[in-house]
């Protein structure tokens, strides 16, 4: 999936600690901080980003 938007995460409830996300090529997941966005953002690739969220769903 291309998207060039930033996504928060539907999990955020309105607290301070939320993500956004992008995949802009469909190799990477760009991840950042929804209260620090000038920081920049941290990249993943893709099957390690959904590996990552298969194992958090388990939880």
């Amino acid at each position: 999936m291309l998207d060039e938007r930033w996504h928060k995460s539907t999990r955020s409830y309105g607290g301070g600690e939320c993500l956004e996300c992008r995949t802009p090529d469909g190799r990477v997941v760009q991840v950042r901080d929804t209260m620090n966005r000038e920081a920049g953002h941290l990249v993943f690739p893709a099957p390690e980003w959904r590996a990552l969220l298969i194992e958090v769903e388990r939880l």
